[in-house]
């Protein structure tokens, strides 16, 4: 088989929006590498053009045998995303072993490896959201998701590897090709559709005195953004490391949904609820990407504006999706 990139995750959400960035760069030797199962998944490979896709476990067994002679990146972005799994045996394989196997097979075969890591290995935020190697070790996780993540970020350290390899630990992105995600969408395109049935937004009531109902704050990126940041590290051979992928700026949820609500021409209309019990402690009330190793690294461009990216979000996808 003859490929030059290979994308895990290819038929998910950042996956499939890179391949389709590398359709338009003229690039159509891809493998994808991704579990369709018997869900709308492979809506999401409809318009792209690639070589093949190959299910997680074939493409497990074929790199301990196999060499693409072609082969210049492998864009490692297939995990399990969900925050709230409880299977800690199955996130240890899906998201930690499997991400060494093919970082072991990448550096054995000279391949170059951009692979996604988490804000969620941040946990709450007590020591900051500094990418630097030498505060890494420091972070604990709030969710076995984040655990599986930091547990990679944590092993390529100790043995040396961000000199020759990527992570990206990306902020909460939303955009396009996330509706397969069920529970895990962003709150962007489950606020559309509650919008749409309900006219009314619910988000969560806050549970700590310093920050009011709906005050909560994440650093929200656009998956164009996201993509363009990816790519990058494709094109910039000689930088390695592991970089946040955030704008640098926390936004609020209200915020997030007024955004919404004006791009949809209404007025906003939210309701707080109560917190499940079992997310209240896991929960992260606040994140903003440091994005100064990022930028010093080379990357200049900006990050699309909240209100712009959400306006461009729902003109271009959940308005012919879901209607208006």
């Amino acid at each position: 088989m003859s490929v030059r990139f290979i994308v895990t995750g290819g038929a998910g959400f950042i996956g499939r929006n890179v391949v389709a960035a590398l359709n338009q760069r003229g690039v159509e030797d891809v493998l994808i590498v991704d579990g369709l199962g018997s869900g709308e998944k492979w809506k999401n490979l409809v318009g792209l053009a690639f070589e093949d896709v190959m299910g997680i476990e074939d493409f497990r067994d074929l790199i301990g045998e196999y060499t693409f002679d072609e082969l210049e990146t492998v864009f490692h972005l297939g995990a399990c995303s969900s925050t709230t799994e409880e299977d800690a045996d199955y996130l240890l394989d899906n998201n930690y072993r499997y991400t060494r196997e093919i970082c072991e097979w990448c550096l054995s075969n000279d391949v170059r490896l951009i692979y996604a890591s988490s804000a969620a290995t941040y946990g709450d935020g007590a020591l900051g959201y500094s990418d630097k190697d030498e505060q890494t070790p420091g972070y604990r996780p709030l969710n076995m998701y984040g655990f599986s993540k930091q547990l990679f970020d944590l092993w390529a350290l100790r043995n040396g590897l961000f000199d020759r390899i990527v992570g990206l630990k990306y902020f909460n992105v939303f955009g396009p090709f996330e509706d397969h995600k069920g529970d895990m969408r962003s709150v962007v395109h489950k606020a559309y559709s509650q919008i749409l049935s309900t006219g009314t937004v619910e988000l969560f009531k806050s549970y700590r005195e310093d920050y009011a109902d709906g005050e909560q704050r994440r650093d929200f990126v656009y998956v164009k953004d996201a993509v363009e940041a990816t790519l990058f590290f494709h094109d910039q051979q000689d930088v390695a490391g592991l970089f946040n992928c955030g704008t640098g700026e926390a936004r609020t949820w209200v915020d997030l949904v007024t955004a919404l609500f004006t791009a949809m021409g209404r007025k906003p209309n939210i309701k707080f609820i109560d917190m499940p019990k079992t997310l209240r402690s896991r929960y992260q009330y606040f994140t903003q990407a440091d994005d100064r190793k990022l930028r010093a690294a080379g990357y200049d461009r900006p990050f699309t504006p909240l209100e712009e990216a959400v306006k461009n979000y729902v003109a271009s996808h959940l308005q012919p999706l879901l209607g208006a």
